[in-house]
């Protein structure tokens, strides 16, 4: 009996009949066996209606050699129980919660069946914000605090509700959700192609060009279209811009929590340089309207190589001695060094993803694992640390921010050295029929997955969207146990995930 289909990331698609169909029990035994191995984690795990069933697709890739295995099992309609598998797989403790939210479906034994996101269309209407069932431990000696939603910086909306022993923090649970935009039934209810570009940049304004991308070469591999060597190399220089401005405006966040001024002013102004070479390069900040399925409406050009090149070499430079005096500032030390650790066995449990992952030493970096565009041919240096605390967070944005501008420069060499094709975008290009597509992004946070189904007609049936913080908002909850209260604003910030990627 076959278990599972095998694929890869940004390539062709796969005919949608051909995951194998198993039953649960068989389903379980293949995560089982699967699991077992560190190397496999969870990519994702969902469900979709098909004619009158369930269809469960579950993608797992495996770290080593690259590839991705598909498998499903299916739900007649009216059957709403099945068995859960996260007492044995606590990374799919996320999946299981928000199929059970999306469709009705009882996992029984799950150990933490709470709602994920309240979406519009959940099964469950009478699970409102206002009734979440939060952990709670009776004793006269600990106290509750309560977060949010409305967040003190004036963000998005999500609450925190600490179990606390004096000062230090038993239990955190975090309880997001409350501004669902129903972004994957959007995605199925537009066939213009330019405004699902347009939504997909839009799921989360830090990840735009990340989320674009991966959105482009999704459709790309339901066309069996390879993006010419140019293309593909404009595309990874814009993803590490957007990951050197994220990571140099979080070190600046870090600083601003532990009140060093220099290093958050100066760290602002030079995260402002390194959008503004975006908006130079599209006339957009954030990336948007960059990155285009098929081809690009802003091919670099020798003006805009020059500008990137002369950013780089000064804002990269007094980044990186900013970060020097940053991590070697002894006030700064004693309040990053063993605050917020997560270890590396409870990183893989998690099935923590990205830069989660990395700082507890897991080198879990799609760039070189599940390689995509330009990756393929060139792959950045894989940064890790083995603390897996705030100060490894901190440390890797100054090291992968370093090496993305090292990354940044050899790109630009070798698209200097080849024949310029200069696409433009195609919003009517045909898609196969009856396929299946999987498109993974490593974005600054960690893997970003976009999936998607094709009908009979090569309509797009079904769309999929996995943010890295589905994984790794959990990683927060345990980073703060044990530690003071206070300490939870620089392991929050330490982290930085994402409140709309999660509650699409």
């Amino acid at each position: 009996m076959k278990l599972f289909l095998e694929t890869y990331n940004n390539t062709n698609s796969v005919d949608i009949n051909e995951i194998p169909v198993l039953k649960y029990q068989y389903f379980a035994n293949m995560l089982r066996s699967y699991f077992a191995d560190s190397d496999n984690h969870c990519l994702s795990y969902y469900a979709y209606r098909k004619d009158n069933k369930l269809k469960f697709i579950c993608a797992i890739a495996k770290d080593s050699n690259g590839k991705i295995y598909l498998s499903s099992h299916e739900l007649d309609a009216g059957k709403i129980m099945l068995d859960s598998l996260t007492p044995e797989f606590p990374q799919l403790h996320i999946f299981e919660r928000e199929i059970a939210e999306n469709f009705g479906i009882t996992f029984e034994g799950h150990p933490w069946a709470k709602p994920v996101r309240y979406p519009f269309d959940r099964a469950d209407k009478n699970k409102v914000m206002n009734n979440y069932p939060f952990y709670r431990m009776e004793s006269d000696q600990l106290h509750e605090v309560g977060v949010g939603p409305i967040h003190a910086g004036v963000i998005e909306p999500g609450h925190f509700r600490f179990i606390c022993n004096g000062e230090k923090v038993l239990h955190l649970e975090i309880h997001l959700g409350y501004q669902h935009r129903g972004v994957e039934k959007l995605m199925l209810q537009n066939d213009n192609r330019l405004k699902l570009c347009i939504l997909s940049e839009s799921i989360g304004g830090d990840t735009a060009v990340g989320n674009a991308l991966a959105h482009a070469q999704l459709l790309e591999s339901l066309a069996d279209f390879e993006a010419p060597k140019d293309l593909q190399i404009e595309r990874c220089i814009a993803l590490e811009l957007e990951r050197i401005a994220v990571h140099i405006g979080d070190t600046a966040a870090l600083c601003t929590d532990v009140g060093y001024q220099l290093g958050q002013v100066v760290c602002e102004a030079l995260r402002t340089t390194i959008i503004n070479t975006t908006q130079f390069w599209c006339g957009n900040r954030f990336g948007k309207g960059l990155v285009r399925p098929f081809g690009t409406n802003y091919p670099l050009n020798d003006k805009t190589v020059e500008e990137i090149k002369k950013i780089l070499n000064d804002s990269g430079k007094r980044y990186f001695d900013m970060a020097e005096r940053i991590y070697s500032l002894p006030s700064v030390l004693g309040r990053f060094d063993d605050i917020g650790i997560v270890t590396t066995q409870q990183a893989y449990r998690i099935g923590a993803v990205g830069m989660a992952a990395r700082t507890c030493n897991i080198p879990r970096d799609i760039r070189a694992t599940h390689p995509f565009q330009y990756f393929k041919t060139h792959k950045p240096q894989v940064v890790t640390q083995e603390k897996g605390d705030v100060l490894a967070r901190g440390m890797l944005r100054f090291l992968e921010a370093k090496e993305s501008v090292k990354y940044i420069f050899e790109l630009l060499a070798k698209w200097e050295s080849i024949d310029k094709t200069n696409l433009k975008p195609d919003y009517d290009h045909k898609l196969n029929p009856d396929r299946f597509a999987v498109s993974i992004v490593e974005a600054w946070r960690g893997e970003l997955c976009h999936f998607a189904v094709t009908d009979e007609k090569g309509n797009i049936s079904h769309y999929k969207i996995s943010d890295p913080s589905m994984h790794n908002w959990f990683a927060l909850a345990l980073a703060v146990r044990d530690q003071e209260i206070s300490d939870f604003p620089i392991c929050n910030k330490s982290f930085n995930l994402s409140y709309c990627g999660y509650d699409l």
